[in-house]
Formats: C-alpha cells, structure tokens, sequence
C-alpha cells in the first residue's frame, strides 16, 4: 500500500496493529479522523490515554475498574456468596446487561491453553482459591465459554474444589458447544444462567 503522506502511513500502521482491523480498514479510520474537527481525535486520544494510564484490577474479583475495588464488589445490594467465574471482563458486561444474576464474579484473566503457552499459573486460580478457603462462598458458578479450552479449565477447578463444602454448578447449554459467552444474545445468555445445573451433572452430557 502505497502512502502520499509519511504521517497518514504511520497511523495506518498503528491502527492496524488493534484486533480485527487491516490496513484498508485503518486507512478508512485514518482519513476519517483527519476530517474530523481536531477536538474530536483530542477527546479520543485523551480517552485512550486516560483508559491506559488510569484503569486498574479490582483487588477482589480482578475485573478492569477505575477504582481498587470495582462497583460490583462494593454494591450492598449483590449476594456475596454467590460467585460466578468467567474469563474476563467482556463476559462480566455480558452476564450483567442479561440482568438475571446477582452475584458477585471472579475474573480468571483467561484459560487454560496448553498450545498457547497459558497454564495455570498465568490465571488468578490461586486468589480464587483463597477466597474459597474463607468460607463466605456458598456456591461458585463455572460461567466459562463453552469451547475446549474453556471446558479444561472448568474440570481443572473442578479437581482444584471438589472437595470443598460448595455447591459447583456451570451455566445451562443453552449456549451452544464451542460459543463465546460475549456473542450469545441477552435472553439466551440469562436463561443459561438462572437455569444452571450441577457442574457434576454437565460432566455427564
């Protein structure tokens, strides 16, 4: 692809570097936000600079939040015994606009994946052990993609806690087999997980 400016080159190069996006595609990006008032790319720029510099992990359940404990956690109004594990933050946005649950989460920052390098120890399994180890959890729902790498990592926990006084459930296969929890639709996605079932139960399908 050939470039008649240098400065148009490498913000077609840095905007190809998102997930998704080739050059044509970050060209068309490029040239619109170089017709766009300078206040509009100074607001998204700051955004950007803002969303890098100034997110954290909540210390409790390890979703991005702006503050050391996130929203969630802090709410009152969420059944704290109640914990539900996903992968990351997409399907914490997922699970809640479904509005069908009410309890808290634990974010495992991703799955086991032997042919991509992630085992264990590269997920937070030890802080989620920690906080099965205090008591306060009545039941941990295994709330993962339902694709391989995300059935190796509920049978991974499941050999972890089995032995813990918990209740182990997982989201109803109203989600297909090998469907991302952040694609299914809201009805589909809420029906799952106010209909779970006995993770032992779903070992057996």
């Amino acid at each position: 692809m050939n470039f008649s400016s240098r400065k148009i080159e490498q913000a077609v190069e840095e905007i190809s570097r998102l997930p998704g996006i080739g050059k044509k595609t970050a060209l068309r990006l490029a040239l619109y936000l170089l017709r766009r008032p300078s206040l509009q790319t100074e607001a998204l720029s700051a955004a950007l600079m803002d969303l890098r510099n100034n997110t954290t992990f909540c210390k409790e359940c390890h979703t991005i939040s702006d503050t050391e404990t996130c929203s969630i956690c802090l709410s009152p109004k969420r059944e704290k015994s109640i914990l539900c594990v996903v992968e990351d933050v997409r399907d914490v946005m997922a699970i809640e606009n479904t509005g069908g649950y009410n309890g808290v989460y634990h974010v495992l920052g991703g799955l086991i994946s032997p042919m991509d390098g992630v085992g264990p120890s590269d997920l937070t399994i030890v802080s989620l052990i920690d906080k099965l180890q205090t008591g306060e959890i009545s039941e941990l729902v295994f709330a993962l993609n339902t694709t391989m790498e995300g059935d190796t990592t509920n049978f991974y926990l499941y050999r972890k806690i089995k032995d813990f006084n918990i209740k182990l459930t997982t989201i109803a296969r109203g989600i297909a087999v090998g469907d991302e929890l952040e694609f299914a639709d809201e009805v589909t996605l809420g029906r799952s997980i106010q209909h779970r079932i006995p993770y032992e139960q779903s070992l057996s399908q």
